[in-house]
């Protein structure tokens, strides 16, 4: 049996969802990918549109049932990783199982980005109007101890 294959990606400068699309890709292809960096991930646009956008996922509330309604976190690298659970197929058991071999870190731990493992680059793009995860995050209410 062929060992799966480990990447290590770092966020820093890269467009959320072209990072989000293409980390999915090759978790749907059986590898196990690791996310560093999640709070420098850049989202494009209009900074008060992407603000109001995921307060407004935030607030969101099924009054039938609370309990079942959607959870948006405001932590940085949580909320990185439920952009990528999007890109997967969640109600199917391969999506589902893709996700566990997700890892996404705040900064760069010392143990996960060793020479040892490959590392992909993507094209980072720069927009005028884009805001960082991180900064998103203080947006919504997250604050660092």
């Amino acid at each position: 049996m062929e060992a799966e294959k480990s990447y290590v990606i770092d966020c820093s400068s890269q467009i959320l969802g072209r990072l989000a699309s293409h980390t999915a890709k090759l978790l749907l292809q059986g590898a196990s990918v690791t996310l560093i960096n999640a709070e420098k991930a850049a989202i494009s646009g209009h900074v008060s549109d992407i603000v109001a956008n995921y307060k407004q996922k935030l607030e969101f509330i099924d009054k039938a049932n609370p309990e079942h309604s959607p959870y948006w976190s405001r932590r940085p690298d949580l909320l990185v990783k439920r952009v990528v659970r999007g890109m997967l197929p969640w109600k199917k058991a391969k999506g589902r199982d893709a996700f566990k071999r997700l890892r996404v870190y705040v900064g760069a731990p010392t143990d996960v980005a060793k020479p040892g493992k490959e590392q992909v680059k993507n094209k980072g793009d720069a927009y005028e109007s884009s805001i960082t995860v991180g900064d998103l995050s203080e947006k919504l209410g997250y604050r660092v101890n």
